[in-house]
Parts: C-alpha cells; sequence; structure tokens
C-alpha cells in the first residue's frame, strides 16, 4: 500500500485526485493509469555528445565534435546560442531550425557544408544575430538564405567560386571583424581570380554576369551604344551637307539665255516709245 501511494505522487497532475479518493478505489485508478500507460512523456534526451547549459545567462546547446551527418533533433525551443561545430554536416535543409524561435548565435564551422538550401535559415529572421559559416566546403550559396537577415557572418576558409552570387550575398550581410581577408577564391573561380581575395574583387562589375551588377552594366553599356549611334548619324547628316553645299558653291553661275526679239515686238517696243 505504501508503495502505490509513493507511485501516485510520481504521475504530474494526478495526485490531487486520487487522494480524495477512498482507500481501495485509489488502488484501483492507480492500477488502471499505470496499466494504460497514462504517463506524463519525458522531455526527449539529446544526441551523445550534445548537452544543455546556461552561458552567460543564455540557454546554450552545445554539440560540437560530436559526430553529427545531420542537424539534430531535440534541441530545446529555448535555446539561444548552437553550436554545431567541428562535424560531418554536408548541408543544411530548408527549415532546418525553424522551431528555435529565439535563437540568436548559430556555430557551423568546420563542418564538410557544401550546399545550403535557400530556406535554410527560414524562421530566424527576427533573432539571429550572428552566423559562423568558416571552414566549410562552400563554393557558392543562395541569396535567398540570407534575404531578411540582420546577421554577422563569417564566411572564411571556403573555396569560394567568387562569382555574383556570392557578391550579392555581401550586400545583404555584414561581415563578423577580421574574417573578411578570410574570403578566397578557390578553384572553381575564374582562372585569374584563384587564390585571390574577393573583396578588394567585389566592386568589379563584371563578375555579376546576369546578377544586378550585370544588369545595370549591360543597361549603360546598351544606352552608350544607342547614344553613340545616333551621334555618328547626326555627324554624318552633317557632314554630307556642308560637303553638298560646298560644292554648289564652287560651281559658275550659268548666265540666263537671251530670248531673241522678233521684228513686230521692236516696232512696237519704238511706236509705244
Amino acid at each position: 500500500m505504501t508503495s502505490a501511494s509513493s507511485v501516485s505522487y510520481s504521475i504530474p497532475g494526478l495526485c490531487q485526485s486520487v487522494a480524495m479518493l477512498p482507500p481501495a478505489s485509489r488502488l484501483l485508478s492507480l492500477l488502471l493509469v499505470l496499466g494504460t500507460g497514462d504517463t506524463m512523456p519525458s522531455p526527449q534526451a539529446p544526441p551523445q555528445g550534445c548537452y544543455m547549459a546556461e552561458e552567460a545567462g543564455e540557454r546554450t546547446f552545445r554539440c560540437s565534435q560530436a559526430g553529427l551527418s545531420a542537424v539534430p533533433t531535440g534541441i530545446p525551443n529555448d535555446t539561444r546560442k548552437l553550436y554545431l561545430d567541428a562535424n560531418r554536416l554536408a548541408s543544411v535543409p530548408a527549415g532546418a531550425f525553424q522551431h528555435l524561435p529565439v535563437l540568436e548565435e548559430l556555430d557551423l564551422s568546420h563542418n564538410a557544408l557544401a550546399h545550403l538550401s535557400g530556406a535554410a535559415f527560414q524562421g530566424l529572421a527576427g533573432t539571429l544575430r550572428h552566423l559562423d559559416l568558416s571552414a566549410n566546403q562552400l563554393a557558392s550559396v543562395p541569396v535567398e538564405a540570407f534575404v531578411g537577415l540582420q546577421i554577422q557572418v563569417n564566411l572564411s576558409a571556403n573555396p569560394w567560386r567568387c562569382d555574383c552570387a556570392l557578391q550579392e550575398v555581401l550586400r545583404q550581410v555584414r561581415l563578423a571583424p577580421g574574417t573578411g581577408t578570410g574570403i578566397v577564391c578557390g578553384p572553381g573561380a575564374r582562372p585569374d581570380l584563384v587564390g585571390q581575395e574577393f573583396l578588394p574583387l567585389a566592386g568589379e562589375e563584371e563578375l555579376c554576369g546576369t546578377g544586378r551588377g550585370g544588369a545595370r552594366r549591360s543597361t549603360d553599356v546598351a544606352l552608350l551604344v544607342t547614344m553613340g549611334g545616333w551621334l555618328a548619324l547626326v555627324v554624318a547628316y552633317l557632314v554630307h551637307y556642308v560637303w553638298q553645299n560646298r560644292d554648289e558653291t564652287r560651281r559658275p553661275l550659268k548666265k540666263a539665255p537671251t530670248l531673241p526679239v522678233s521684228s513686230e515686238d521692236s516696232s512696237t517696243l519704238s511706236t509705244m516709245v
């Protein structure tokens, strides 16, 4: 009986109602509850190598060097700092962190990331402030992944293709202090860019192909070509006009033909005089 009573108080929400029953009914109710498995679900245990901690008063979930090949499940919703660094993550799928409404800092550095979904950081636009993507295998990232995010990001130590996509990303984000020199063009970049720092080249419009800068450059070139064509036509017309008038002025004036005067006209003229 004592054992049954101790079990009743270990089940939240049932203590008060069961205690009000008579002793026989109380035992029967406890047996029914335990038999049907009507217990409170226990929180999901974190993956092996992960743990929850309080760091500077903020809920921090650490999975550093845990051997993960995918973003783990069971991350508490109130996590503010998430460390998934030094694992084997190869990609970040759409909505991977959308269940973390207060996440402020995300560390994905030192993985094998080669692909980011355009919706990888969906749901974090109002909270995420720091993102570390350094030391991965990223050659390019979709601009859509960073739209709406007000973040400071570390993009260093990746084999960047140094194309317009990267240039557009840099227009969307702020680089973490001291990390700009680590953004270097990798083997997939144009041969003349391989091994060079990207930031000094970021103002080069030719990197943008059909991107925003490239479209603006193409429009400017088309406008200049059109204006040049019209100017050439006007100059050609003026030159033709001048040469034609000069030829006309050089020609000798033709004398007006003298009309023959008949004898009758001469006598009439004499009579009138």
